[in-house]
């Protein structure tokens, strides 16, 4: 059956599994991705399937985990890796930013590096410190690496056949409160480019901008403002590194007003460089200045408090109605 309906998890796990199917050289290691399947049950069974050997659980050590996946790279094979929780990327930054995006062009382009790192990110479950951060910004500012997130269980299967085929590394952050919400996933159909932004949601008055977890949101804020006779049109970014600037900027000609939406903070944001390129490319088409929704430039709240902290349904209309009032 080609179209079955799936949570973004299990597509993500379809995905791993024919990749591994697919590709002798392709592995998964992580921290508990072997005989648990993955804190978020991700990689379930696939190690009981594939083995000890091609499904590897590692020591709690992120940073030993990217510097293996790094030589595994150099001897041909496609590794996946698993960061538990964003929070937990940080003692691996070294390894990422310093080895895996420049050993490319150190190498003057003789050496590849295929490997797919993937962080569930955001809020919204209700964790502890260190478990709902969104880094995506720091990674996305380092030239050599491939960044991106889907936001449905179509884009989670294909985009991670795609980051695990290609030969520069790609950091996959996963929304994890979306792992459990379900869409048709087509195993036959043929995807669009990975970095290619897509439009979830046609509109004429205002262009919302988003990507992973948010899309949901401003899905829902483009619902709510149909009630009121608004037609807001929302574009899934799918990559922050690189952006793609031409279909925002085809969408934001046709609507005249841009709001990005994202989880992590505002301030240097993904959306303080859409807002500026857009405004750059868009200056005489603008009619109300480039807006945007985000987290607080604070340390991630606790759980209780997170609903204040995190941009929601409310937060996103009201930059709509300011974008409008102009």
């Amino acid at each position: 059956m080609a179209v079955q309906k799936l949570p973004i998890a299990k597509a993500i796990n379809e995905s791993l599994r024919t990749a591994l199917e697919n590709d002798p050289k392709v592995l998964i290691m992580g921290e508990d991705v072997g005989k648990l399947g993955g804190v978020f049950r991700v990689t379930d069974g696939l190690q009981k399937d594939f083995g000890e050997d091609r499904v590897i659980d590692t020591p709690l050590a992120e940073s030993g985990i990217v510097g293996t996946a790094i030589g595994l790279a150099l001897r041909g094979y496609r590794p996946v890796v698993e960061i538990q929780f964003d929070g937990f990327v940080f003692p691996a930054y070294d390894q990422i930013v310093t080895q895996l995006a420049k050993m490319h062009a150190r190498a003057l382009g003789k050496i590849k590096m295929p490997v797919v790192i993937r962080i569930p990110y955001g809020g919204g479950i209700g964790a502890v410190e260190h478990h709902s951060e969104s880094p995506e910004t720091l990674f996305a500012h380092v030239a050599g690496l491939k960044v991106v997130s889907p936001s449905n269980s179509a884009d989670a299967y294909w985009m991670m056949q795609q980051a695990i085929q290609s030969d520069d590394p790609v950091i996959f952050f996963e929304p994890k409160r979306r792992y459990w919400d379900k869409g048709e996933v087509d195993k036959e159909a043929i995807p669009g480019p990975l970095h290619k932004a897509v439009v979830a949601r046609e509109g004429t008055d205002l262009t919302l901008a988003a990507y992973g977890p948010m899309v949901k949101v401003c899905l829902e804020a483009a619902a709510a403002a149909e009630e009121e006779g608004k037609s807001l049109e929302v574009v899934d970014l799918r990559s922050m590194s690189p952006v793609d600037f031409d279909s925002v900027q085809t969408s934001v000609e046709k609507t005249r007003r841009l709001v990005v939406v994202h989880e992590a903070p505002v301030f240097l944001g993904t959306g303080a460089e859409i807002a500026a390129r857009i405004t750059e490319r868009c200056f005489y088409h603008l009619e109300a200045p480039v807006l945007r929704v985000g987290g607080y430039h604070a340390p991630y709240p606790p759980a209780r408090l997170e609903e204040e902290y995190l941009p929601g349904l409310d937060r996103v209309l009201d930059a709509v109605d300011r974008s409008l009032a102009y």
